[in-house]
């Protein structure tokens, strides 16, 4: 019972970080939002809140982030990373445009941080967007959120030891994605790459689509080792066989709306006909029922 009351919560607590990050913030009250850190080695941690996970490196080079939440956030956000070094932030380096990702940009630029992203990621937060799946318009991000550094294939951050290779991941969640692979520790950040344990949301309005993504996984599935500790997006801590059924389920579904889609079927028929029950027991528990998932997979192959 305790298992599935986690389940529930985390399920809970991303349908309200992803929805909200296609409308406002202060649709959410973030007043009962703990932020939750978890150390992977003695230069990097994981913070667990409301909204993208995020990756923090500290040492003797400063602090840089990876990924900051939303914009409430920041104070909480601030505190526990002064919790781990007194240094400066340096970087904040986002894996995609989402609110729930970005949405601390601002405030942390404030303090002095470089925002570095894609090239894609500053080119969505300078415009306004509207999501059909949750019925959601979002304006422009502020000016002062936007990324300062943008990159076309990759970058790498060589700080605190630790050298962070960040590399673009085209239409796959988006198409701004990046996933971080902090090669000496052994960790990789997969961003909304990977939604551990439920249906991913692929934003086919922001450029992304399921093979995209799923060319994505097979990168970071090329680097993973068994003993690799993985970030994701959203969700707990993972290893790379969480990562590989994941990539499992989402070929699966590829090829199942591929072939229905072949024979005049819509997303709504698909459901409707039962074909994808065996894999909502598993993935089917989250913030995308499986009539969303499957029609945000299917608008991704138009």
């Amino acid at each position: 019972m305790q298992s599935f009351n986690k389940t529930r919560c985390l399920a809970a607590a991303v349908v309200l970080a992803v929805m909200t990050s296609f409308g406002t913030a202060q649709a959410r009250d973030f007043s009962k939002v703990e932020i939750k850190t978890v150390k992977l080695t003695d230069t990097l941690y994981v913070l667990f809140g409301a909204g993208g996970n995020i990756g923090v490196s500290v040492g003797p080079d400063g602090v840089y982030l990876i990924d900051d939440q939303f914009a409430p956030l920041s104070k909480k956000i601030l505190a526990a990373v002064r919790k781990l070094s007194d240094k400066p932030i340096r970087f904040v380096v986002n894996t995609h445009w989402h609110r729930d990702h970005t949405g601390g940009n601002e405030n942390l630029g404030k303090e002095g941080a470089t925002i570095v992203a894609h090239e894609n990621v500053r080119k969505r937060m300078s415009a306004k967007h509207f999501n059909p799946i949750f019925d959601r318009k979002s304006p422009p991000a502020p000016t002062g959120a936007w990324p300062q550094l943008t990159y076309k294939d990759g970058i790498t951050l060589h700080l605190n030891g630790e050298h962070a290779r960040i590399v673009h991941a085209p239409a796959a969640h988006t198409d701004g994605d990046s996933f971080v692979h902090f090669t000496d520790a052994n960790v990789i950040h997969a961003g909304d790459l990977f939604f551990n344990g439920i249906y991913p949301f692929i934003d086919a309005w922001s450029g992304g689509t399921i093979a995209g993504l799923i060319v994505a996984i097979d990168k970071v599935l090329a680097i993973a080792k068994d003993d690799t500790r993985i970030i994701p997006g959203h969700g707990p801590m993972a290893t790379r066989a969480d990562l590989v059924a994941y990539r499992k389920m989402l070929e699966t579904v590829r090829e199942r709306v591929a072939k229905a889609k072949k024979d005049g079927k819509s997303a709504t028929d698909m459901v409707s006909a039962g074909m994808f029950k065996d894999i909502e027991k598993t993935w089917g528990d989250g913030f995308l029922n499986t009539q969303k998932f499957i029609t945000v997979v299917y608008e991704g192959m138009r």
